[in-house]
This record gives C-alpha cells, sequence and structure tokens, in this order.
C-alpha cells in the first residue's frame, strides 16, 4: 500500500481553536490543525496542519506534518514534512519526503527492523572471494610479469637483428 495523503480517507478533525490536553489516539485518519499536549496514536494517515501543533510522541501508519512536532515519530509506511514543518525530535519511518525549508533536528532511521548487522565470513569460508588487496596485488603481479616478458622479448629481438647484422657484414 502506497502512503499517498489520497489513500486514507479522513474521519476526525481537530480544528485550529481546539487544545487537546493529554494523550489522543484514533483508529482512523485524522486532520490536526489545532494543539496536542501529550502524544498522538492514529491507527491511519495523520495530516498536521500549518496551524497543528504536537508536543509529545506520534505513531500513524503515515504521517504529513506542515505544522510543528515536537517529539518521536513513527511512521511504518511514509513521513512527509511539508516545507513549512517543523520537528524536532526522531523519525522512525520506511519512506521519508523533506520539502525544501522543511525544518528537521533529530535522526532518521528507516526499515532498521530489515537492517541486521552482516558478519563477514571467514577467509577460508569465502572460497573463490579475493580482497581488493589480494586482486590489486595480483593484477600489479601480473602487469609486472608482462612487462618482464615483453622486454625479454624486446631483447631477443635486438641480440638477433644485431646477429644478422654481423652475418651480414661478414
Amino acid at each position: 500500500m502506497s502512503a499517498k495523503k489520497t489513500d486514507y480517507k479522513i474521519s476526525t478533525i481537530i480544528g485550529k481553536d481546539v487544545v487537546v490536553e493529554g494523550d489522543f489516539s484514533s483508529g482512523g485518519s485524522v486532520r490536526l490543525d489545532g494543539v496536542v499536549e501529550g502524544n498522538v496514536k492514529v491507527g491511519g494517515y495523520l495530516l498536521v496542519g500549518v496551524s497543528g501543533k504536537i508536543h509529545g510522541d506520534v505513531e500513524a501508519a503515515s504521517v504529513s506534518i506542515g505544522g510543528e512536532v515536537t517529539g518521536n515519530v513513527e511512521a511504518p509506511e511514509k513521513a512527509e514534512l511539508t516545507s513549512t514543518a517543523r520537528v524536532i525530535g526522531d523519525i522512525r519511518t520506511g519512506v521519508i519526503v523533506i520539502d525544501e525549508k522543511a525544518i528537521f533536528q533529530g535522526k532518521c532511521d528507516m526499515n532498521q527492523e530489515e537492517l541486521k548487522p552482516r558478519r563477514r565470513p571467514p577467509r577460508e569460508n569465502r572460497a573463490g572471494k579475493r580482497s581488493a588487496k589480494e586482486a590489486l596485488r595480483d593484477a600489479l603481479k601480473a602487469a609486472e610479469e608482462e612487462v618482464k616478458a615483453d622486454q625479454t622479448a624486446e631483447e631477443a629481438e635486438a641480440a638477433s637483428a644485431d646477429v644478422s647484422t654481423e652475418n651480414s657484414q661478414v
């Protein structure tokens, strides 16, 4: 499922003049133009309008922020920060879009569950694989051998040319 704004039908609107003191949660999608002094948990899409402010953590499937969020944001599908957004906190999401002039201070983790540290197998288990150093060393050695072979061939030609010159003079 893509995380486009049009994929969700907004079922709750928190108007400009509304102040929610405490945590807020909704199973559907929400447009927030007012203020929430607490954590926000939305089952669908959360649209924080230009005048919207959240002072707490945010959890939603997908989020588009045009206002202010002071807290961490978790949106597994997509997080979008418009040019008027101001986010102070960490963002954890699958896809992030940050418009020019948006303010974002924090860190962003994308798909961290899927990124597990890979251990390098021991050299003896990497059959047929060489390190970059080994490959470079082998290439240099082959080039040196080729140069030596060319020099030997040139010397042999020069020696045979000298012999043929001496034979023609005699």
